[in-house]
């Protein structure tokens, strides 16, 4: 079976290295899946899930937006953050969603840049919470 080398890199540091059969994304237009030999894009990615398959088996990974660069044999995720389930702290996701989920709640107490700071904080701790219960299937 072909396989690509997929690496996702964050500001701080590289997160996944490995050769991987198939990768599935929350691109801007929607999810999009990333196969051997797919053809070269760059697209913006959404705070979402990223599931891979590789001879490890089905990993999520929670992808906190940034960009997608797709090569002929190696695709590379440029992600403002990127979490393994290994690396996910489940309370503490379970305790930013909650607050969250609370600053939503007093809209018009607050500005647009609020709202929208809130909506993504609560957008990456659903994507986290996702990925960490997830744990069990890989």
């Amino acid at each position: 079976m072909n396989t690509f080398m997929l690496e996702i890199v964050t500001p701080d540091h590289l997160v996944y290295a490995k050769q991987v059969y198939s990768l599935t994304v929350r691109g801007a237009e929607g999810d999009l899946g990333i196969l051997p030999g797919h053809v070269p894009l760059v697209t913006p990615l959404q705070v979402a899930p990223m599931t891979i398959k590789s001879d490890a088996g089905v990993t999520t990974v929670a992808v906190h937006g940034g960009f997608i660069e797709v090569h002929k044999d190696k695709v590379t995720v440029l992600a403002e953050s990127a979490e393994l389930p290994s690396d996910i702290d489940l309370e503490r996701a379970e305790a930013a969603k909650e607050r969250a989920q609370r600053r939503l709640q007093v809209r018009g107490k607050q500005d647009e840049i609020d709202h929208r700071r809130a909506e993504l904080a609560l957008q990456r701790a659903v994507t986290r919470i996702k990925v960490s219960t997830s744990k069990g299937q890989q």
